[in-house]
């Protein structure tokens, strides 16, 4: 069930018990991310291994888990969707790997597992208290302990609903408990709307996403944080940077059209408006602002935002500008990144990933390779060839399917595959991607084109 607090749970053991492993504490989020590609990164970039570049990429991950530095460690993997995408990626079965996995799924009867299925009334109420008297110095919730009961029973229990309404009384010191489990009652058929249309594969309950439109509909003060919770339910489930919000709630990435009055607006909403827009979505508990300085939305309230998202009439214009940052973010990758470039866009590859799967239907058509070229020259970087293969193949059928067999964009893409395969030493499969990389080349863009000449060379290195 989503909502009852699985994640801060796992965070907070780890970081209070984390004496306890002298091998390492290593936290892995999965949900839409690739395991195995995680410990393989993390193992070159942060253990500091130099892995053979000619083993498989299930080999790989079984080297890391080798080479891992002695003592107890403890592996977390975060919100795993399905169990058997990431069994093959697990350490190996020794008493020093302790694994930490938090879900939605029921893992199976082999699986030791706890049900986190909701608080008790004591906790919950203790949870109210310390949201909305403890910061405060007041003492609301005992002057008013029935109702305060009633609203916990009422929201389930659940933490994320306690902490949405807890910190939406905080705010409004004026409103009695009663009259706040009122509004949330009238709520109700809202949230019924909510729950039907939600895009994720399974449904809180009804009191969360009351609390979520009760907290919606005090936004409306600051229409930039409604929209900027939309704009958010963009990105990934992973953590991101502000810089990267800052650039997608640009309006337009053509300054010489702008009149010097539009630039110094635009400016301002940059550096005051949104900031403001940030407070109100972090004081609300709809936005989580990290130890790391990044920021993240819990999934329900990403996947709510969504659903808001969709009913903007600005809906398409949010998601091309979010993967025309992404696009400009996959140009910055070079073609051989060094380990610091590497650690460098790591943060935002999640993100990437996004443009590339989820909202491709907005890539502009000059732009459509380049979310899979910056990922492959990733994975590439980094001698995950298996991973750079597969974003190589995406662009090749993606770019076939909506640019046309004959488009100098396929050239290219054949030209890359070809690369990808030279560099894992795979010649008999490179040749016959550079031989028709150059015909199309030649026929597209005609003869003594820079393309041809860049082609001619990788055939010549062969």
């Amino acid at each position: 069930m989503g909502g009852v607090g699985k994640t801060e749970l796992a965070l907070q053991y780890a970081l209070r018990n984390q004496h306890n492993y002298p091998g390492g504490l290593c936290w892995f989020p999965v949900r839409g991310l690739d395991l195995g590609t995680q410990v393989v990164n993390f193992a070159r970039t942060e253990l500091g291994l130099t892995i053979p570049d000619q083993l498989e990429f299930n080999q790989q991950v079984e080297y890391c888990w080798g080479h891992w530095p002695e003592g107890t460690a403890l592996i977390v993997l975060d919100d795993v969707v399905d169990y058997e995408d990431i069994n093959s990626y697990l350490p190996p079965a020794q008493p020093r790997f302790k694994v930490l996995i938090t879900s939605r799924e029921n893992p199976g009867p082999l699986i030791k597992h706890i049900d986190l299925d909701l608080l008790s009334p004591e906790a919950a109420l203790e949870l109210l208290r310390s949201l909305v008297d403890k910061q405060l110095e007041t003492k609301r919730i005992d002057n008013e302990l029935t109702e305060a009961q009633a609203l916990c029973e009422w929201l389930g229990y659940l933490p994320l609903g306690l902490e949405l309404v807890g910190r939406y009384l905080a705010l409004h010191r004026t409103l009695t408990i009663a009259k706040v489990q009122k509004r949330l009652e009238k709520k109700k058929l809202e949230a019924k709307a909510l729950l039907s249309q939600k895009q994720g594969q399974f449904k809180p309950q009804l009191g969360v996403a009351a609390a979520f439109e009760l907290s919606w509909e005090d936004l409306e003060d600051c229409p930039e944080a409604q929209q900027l919770g939309c704009r958010l339910s963009l990105f990934a489930q992973a953590p991101f940077d502000w810089f990267l919000v800052e650039c997608c709630v640009r309006e337009t990435e053509d300054e010489e059209e702008w009149e010097e009055e539009q630039e110094e607006l635009e400016e301002l909403r940059v550096r005051e408006a949104w900031p403001t827009a940030n407070r109100y979505l972090v004081n609300r508990n709809l936005l989580q602002l990290t130890e790391q300085q990044t920021y993240r939305l819990h999934q329900l309230i990403r996947e709510f935002f969504l659903t808001k998202l969709a009913q903007l009439p600005e809906a398409d214009s949010y998601k091309q500008s979010f993967c025309q940052v992404m696009v400009a973010k996959a140009k910055e990758i070079p073609q051989t990144p060094t380990r610091d470039q590497i650690t460098g866009v790591t943060p935002a590859i999640p993100h990437l990933v996004e443009a590339a799967t989820v909202l491709t239907d907005w890539l502009r058509d000059e732009d459509l390779p380049w979310p899979f070229v910056g990922l492959g020259k990733f994975y590439k970087g980094q001698g995950t060839y298996d991973e750079a293969e597969r974003w190589c193949k995406q662009c090749l059928e993606i770019a076939r399917s909506r640019l046309g067999e004959n488009h100098p964009d396929v050239a290219t893409t054949l030209n890359n595959l070809g690369l990808l395969y030279f560099s894992m030493g795979q010649y008999d499969q490179a040749e016959p991607l550079y031989v028709q990389a150059l015909e199309m080349t030649k026929q597209l863009l005609g003869e003594n084109h820079p393309a041809e000449a860049t082609t001619l060379n990788n055939l010549a290195a062969l």
